[in-house]
């Protein structure tokens, strides 16, 4: 996996302050895009174990809720098997902090992933320009879904329950 930034003490990308790991490698390509830079899959930086352990070192702080992985999609097809490898050794080594993910993928393509049993919130689907909306909390388009990943698992519909601050 590649990524482009490990941002430290975050407020924007999920609730309370948080680590956001930026991936490299995305397929939706958006219009509007914030971080086209992200797109390519080679571009970047390795993630490596000394950026692993600056992620280890930011979620090791008490004050840090959690880590929030967003790019690029970390749901990108080349991504998927680092990003859930990763997500495992946090939810083991840090169980009491929340992870979050943003990808432009909807909750109905994604709901069976293996690791979303220990994702506790999605931001689902494409930015979408036209349905920009500066007011949202934590999502660009108004299209976008946050969903309580856990809640929703329960379900036997499987359909997704909103996010609630």
């Amino acid at each position: 996996m590649r990524y482009h930034n490990i941002t430290k003490d975050d407020m924007l990308n999920g609730d309370g302050l948080r680590v956001v790991l930026w991936v490299s490698g995305c397929s939706h390509c958006c219009e509007g895009c914030q971080n086209p830079i992200t797109w390519d899959c080679e571009g970047g930086l390795l993630f490596d174990a000394s950026a692993k352990q600056e992620l280890f070192d930011e979620l090791n702080k008490d004050y840090i809720s959690g880590i929030t992985f967003s790019g690029g999609d970390p749901l990108f097809y080349r991504n998927r098997p680092d990003v859930a490898e990763l997500i495992d050794e946090i939810r083991e080594k840090f169980p009491d902090k929340t992870i979050w993910l943003y990808t432009g993928y909807e909750w109905e393509a994604i709901r069976d992933l293996p690791m979303m049993k220990k994702i506790d919130v999605v931001i689902d689907g494409p930015f979408v320009k036209e349905l920009l909306d500066k007011q949202l909390k934590w999502r660009g388009s108004s299209n976008q879904k946050v969903i309580d990943v856990q809640k929703s698992l329960q379900r036997e519909d499987k359909e997704a329950v909103l996010f609630c601050d």
